[in-house]
């Protein structure tokens, strides 16, 4: 059990250093061939901190673990709204203006109640995995047209400080490849320790994967997101984790069914429930004023607490 422990703490670090090598680098890149701030933020940042649940999820489906990689994008969902949008709120209040990041929340909630509905059968078969990655290239468009329009200047200002640049071409590139490496060799040492750490504690793969895999591989948006409110920049901090969120339904779990049908054998109704009322929850949330304060992030994190209770119980 202690090498499996090896192996997942040895994955869960490379997983983190291969989607910062990944979202820095091609972030960077995209800005030097004149790719707006606002539209690197909402589409290549939240595909980049997506890496680690999409190459985890492919490799767990392709390997016949089609229960981590349902549970890794379920427990990620949930994750980064009750977790990462509560912690980011308990650092600073989150008040968000972008007219765009507002919008994509029911676009959030539409690919949620969508994915509840495809695993309704019992299963994700190649059909809905085919239905669910045309979404995701209809969304990544959307996001992409949308931020080209723009929004308001400070939020512009907000992503354009938020997004890290590099010196040299040659260097985001080596960025990109070193972080697609870590991310790889991350999600095969994290695959193999969490399915034996299962085995060896009698529990579901879905549990491991709601748990400490759904919480490694939502490090990326963590780190994110906190930083980005901490210096102020709600927008950035709140955009992260919806978008994410949006990405690993429809480009995750698309990929990963495509490879190989998946089976929700080992969720529970109560996950089911958790993970729509997480989406949902965001809306009343932000209702007044569109501001997340303090107390209701520290409620999210509580709830998210009192629900990881519930699993290891």
């Amino acid at each position: 059990m202690l090498v499996d422990a090896v192996f997942v703490i040895a994955g869960l670090a490379l997983l983190a250093a291969g989607a910062e090598g990944l979202v820095r680098g091609s972030g960077a890149a995209a800005l030097r061939f004149g790719v707006a701030p606002l539209v690197v933020g909402l589409t290549i940042v939240a595909l980049g901190t997506g890496s680690p649940e999409f190459v985890l999820s492919v490799q767990a489906s392709a390997g016949g673990n089609g229960g981590i990689a349902l549970g890794n994008v379920l427990g990620s969902n949930i994750s980064n709204i009750a977790l990462v949008l509560g912690l980011a709120a308990l650092v600073r209040p989150m008040a968000v203006q972008a007219r765009l990041v507002r919008r994509e929340v029911p676009v959030m909630i539409v690919a949620t109640f969508a994915l509840a509905a495809l695993l309704w059968d019992g299963g994700l078969g190649r059909l809905d995995g085919a239905v669910l990655l045309a979404g995701a290239v209809v969304y990544v468009v959307f996001a992409y047209l949308g931020a080209r329009r723009g929004d308001v200047p400070v939020v512009t200002d907000e992503f354009d400080a938020a997004l890290e640049r590099e010196r040299s071409l040659w260097l985001e590139v080596l960025l990109v490849v070193v972080g697609l490496g870590a991310l790889l060799l991350g999600a095969a040492a994290l695959l193999r320790g969490a399915v034996d750490l299962a085995t060896a504690l009698g529990v579901s793969e879905v549990v491991v994967g709601l748990t400490v895999i759904a919480i490694g591989t939502s490090l990326p948006e963590l780190a994110t997101s906190v930083t980005a409110s901490r210096r102020g920049q709600a927008d950035v901090a709140f955009g992260n984790a919806i978008g994410s969120n949006v990405v690993n339904i429809l480009a995750v779990l698309g990929v990963a069914a495509l490879v190989r049908p998946i089976a929700t054998s080992g969720l529970r109704p109560l996950d089911f429930i958790v993970f729509l009322v997480s989406a949902v929850l965001v809306l009343p949330l932000m209702a007044r004023g569109h501001i997340l304060n303090r107390w209701e992030g520290g409620v999210l994190v509580a709830g998210y607490a009192a629900y990881m209770v519930s699993l290891v119980v």
